[in-house]
């Protein structure tokens, strides 16, 4: 505050102050030798520290907190391998626009260098996947490295942010100043756009016959939805939704068709195909999205919204660039689309209609020899869980189903990796999620190769009092990539076999770690064991789903080729019929 008399203290106790004064609630971490000097004034600090049981899930636990918040994350690991333990959920964050700050001790200051004991260069390290990174040294310097960090990791566009301090910045003295302005060369995020870009988009928007709405994660960044769905209203254009912005506008609404992409419906990738006119809102271009670029949308024109304004024209030269806040950018166009006439794009929605109305599944049975079809336990989950829950999946065939399959009806309810796809990141991140709503239902969908991977953090929860749920898609192999090997290399299945679904028992597995394990092989169970697991509230739940292995996702673009390409099944590709009178 001006005015503020310094404050004499140690940089440790600086770190917490700073910490406090931003707002922090939740920190998850470990202690060890570089951090250690900061776990000692955290101890009276009314910031509550989760103890995670690996720094990996520390980090995918922040971005839970984050993504379930709109708050910014926080997780707080010691030097060398702590730190670069952290470094996995760092680049999912990053490529995910999560708001995060990392915190990392260092060896002293003048062992910097040296290879000194627990030493790892995690600036140099993450210096590709975070926003920005601070090494510092001298602890008067730690109040504006954190109150620079959180303004850096939630402005602009979000993102990790690390702050490496070394052990003796912490353990010495300093006089504690708060930053009464943030000096930060360089870094003016651009939130309004420019009004000669929204005119022109207002433009194009009145004259395509065939225009499509591409959501993208960055309208959950910016929490635009109200702006999104006036947007809509007034245009009555087809909305698209991709993996990381599913929910953000309501599968029930008759204008949205779903998710574009390799796995997605065909309803969506015919749309993005034949349009003449694409709004990418908060989107990327991203290659899952596009297949192979040079066949992307060929005959569309660009409208490209984004407040990142490297990511515009980075995959497909826009003709209408716009660079802002998507809040703020929509409510512009919103207010220039009102005084426009919008041209007849009837024949192009009941199109898409019946694209929709033959493509999109609606029944999954059993499977010939009598194991459980994990599309339909990801449906009946979703049906009698329902969609005011939280959601978080992890990576591969099951994500792709529950991206699909659940009731995705409100925003910011469904997370997952998409831009790294970590395998690992379901329990942690739940975890997450459940701490930032302790009062929302979270319900993790899980593989299990990734279950494997992190699930320790189940010992989290129950120490912690965090009653996540687990539904455990026990194929007995890396699906995804049993899936092309299925595909792409003739039936070789080169270690992806897992084995026997009793090795690890997960239901006993579970219980080993304080949560309720239990198990659904027959169709009749499904009902009876998520009824069971959604009673139980004061301890985790981990629901085993045993599957059949040889379930494959469709639809499929293969990897490299043109959505064009589109296969609903193995041999099976879609009629476009209808499409000549466009």
């Amino acid at each position: 505050m001006p005015g503020e008399s310094p404050q004499p203290m140690t940089g440790a106790q600086s770190l917490v102050k700073s910490l406090e004064r931003m707002g922090v609630e939740v920190i998850f971490g470990i202690p060890g030798g570089s951090i250690l000097p900061a776990y000692d004034p955290l101890f009276d600090s009314k910031i509550r520290h989760i103890l995670v049981r690996h720094e990996q899930g520390a980090g995918h636990a922040a971005e839970g907190y984050a993504q379930a918040t709109g708050r910014v994350g926080v997780c707080i690991a010691t030097s060398g391998p702590g730190a670069t333990n952290l470094v996995t959920a760092i680049a999912d964050a990053y490529m995910d626009s999560v708001p995060m700050v990392a915190i990392t001790g260092q060896v002293a200051s003048k062992a910097i260098g040296t290879d000194a004991f627990q030493e790892a260069d995690i600036r140099g390290i993450t210096f590709p996947i975070t926003k920005h990174s601070f090494l510092i040294t001298d602890p008067a310097e730690i109040p504006h490295a954190i109150a620079a960090a959180f303004h850096l990791a939630k402005t602009g566009r979000p993102g990790p942010v690390l702050v490496d301090i070394a052990k003796d910045a912490l353990a010495g003295p300093t006089e504690y100043v708060w930053p009464e302005e943030l000096d930060l060369p360089g870094y003016r995020p651009v939130s309004k756009p420019h009004g000669k870009q929204i005119r022109e988009a207002a433009r194009l928007i009145g004259q395509a016959k065939r225009p499509v709405i591409y959501l993208g994660g960055g309208v959950n960044r910016a929490r635009a939805w109200e702006a999104l769905a006036e947007f809509v209203e007034i245009t009555k254009m087809p909305v698209v939704t991709t993996l990381m912005a599913r929910g953000a506008f309501p599968d029930s609404h008759p204008l949205n068709y779903g998710m574009p992409g390799m796995h997605g419906t065909v309803a969506a990738v015919g749309a993005m195909q034949r349009s003449d006119l694409l709004i990418a809102l908060g989107a990327r271009f991203d290659d899952r999205v596009t297949g192979k670029l040079d066949t992307f949308a060929p005959e569309a024109k660009i409208i490209h919204a984004d407040i990142d304004p490297a990511e515009i024209s980075k995959n497909r030269m826009a003709d209408v660039p716009i660079v802002g806040d998507l809040g703020e950018v929509l409510a512009e166009l919103n207010a220039a689309l009102r005084e426009e006439a919008h041209g007849d794009i009837g024949d192009w929605v009941r199109f898409l209609d019946g694209l929709r109305k033959r493509y999109l599944p609606t029944e999954y049975p059993a499977m010939e020899d009598g194991l459980l079809s994990p599309e339909y336990v990801i449906k009946r989950l979703g049906e009698l869980v329902g969609p005011e829950a939280t959601y978080v999946a992890g990576v591969g065939q099951h994500q792709m189903w529950a991206a699909h399959l659940l009731p995705h009806e409100r925003p910011a309810r469904f997370f997952n990796s998409g831009g790294a796809g970590t395998m690992g990141y379901c329990v942690p991140a739940a975890m997450g999620a459940k701490v930032g709503r302790p009062d929302d239902v979270v319900w993790g969908i899980d593989g299990d190769g990734c279950f494997q991977m992190t699930n320790q953090e189940l010992v989290t929860c129950f120490l912690e009092g965090i009653p996540i749920k687990i539904a455990v898609m026990n194929n007995r192999s890396l699906g995804m990539v049993r899936q092309w090997q299925t595909l792409f290399y003739g039936e070789r299945y080169s270690n992806t076999n897992l084995k026997s679904h009793l090795v690890p028992d997960f239901p006993k597995l579970a219980e080993a770690m304080g949560a309720v394990g239990l198990r659904a092989e027959t169709v009749e169970e499904v009902d009876e064991v998520i009824a069971k697991a959604m009673e139980i509230n004061d301890r985790p739940v981990v629901v085993e789903f045993v599957v059949h292995k040889d379930a494959m996702v469709w639809p499929m673009v293969p990897a490299g080729t043109s959505n064009d390409q589109i296969k609903i099944a193995r041999d099976l590709a879609p009629d476009w019929s209808g499409e000549e009178d466009l």
